[in-house]
């Protein structure tokens, strides 16, 4: 049973190193908008979940990698600093999850425990490797659309075609 919302829910966000800024930007403008708290999340895809069993749910602690490694400990400081440039002034408080797993499931996981009131993705990177990707596994944003009961916010993320410029959020 999701968590009771409050006026100030937190939005979750899902973050990724390199992630266009419309995204990032987009969440605190609104967060900043309705008052909320901005509980950002990168799904560190290379974990898994080990005790996964399709006849059960999977146990709440696998919302955590298993791995502790140097490269996850690098891609969160990266994170936590590109967050911290964008929200700086906006008077928005944050924090950062590090998640395992399955992005779209981890994030939907994440924001049902944390009563969110909204969940901000962006939309898939273009190129092929990206496209075959989605293809595969689906897109975090569809899958998220279809089993969430909480609202969530597709950010566009594409490059502007040529002679166009992007709007400010």
């Amino acid at each position: 049973m999701p968590a009771e919302r409050t006026p100030h829910a937190p939005l979750v966000v899902g973050v990724l190193p390199g992630q266009p800024p419309e995204v990032l930007e987009t969440a605190v403008t609104l967060a900043g908008v309705l008052a909320a708290p901005l509980l950002c999340a990168f799904v560190d895809e290379a974990s898994y979940l080990v005790e996964w069993d399709p006849a059960r749910s999977a146990h709440r602690l696998s919302l955590h990698p298993e791995a502790d490694n140097e490269e996850i400990r690098k891609q969160t400081e990266r994170l936590r600093s590109d967050i911290a440039a964008v929200c700086e002034g906006h008077g928005v408080e944050w924090t950062l999850r590090t998640l395992g797993g399955d992005p779209a499931r981890a994030l939907g996981r994440l924001a049902a425990d944390a009563g969110a009131a909204m969940i901000v993705v962006g939309t898939p990177e273009p190129g092929l490797g990206h496209r075959i990707t989605a293809a595969l596994n689906g897109s975090v944003a569809a899958w998220l659309s279809h089993h969430q009961d909480r609202p969530i916010l597709i950010v566009p993320t594409r490059a502007p075609g040529p002679g166009k410029t992007r709007r400010a959020p």
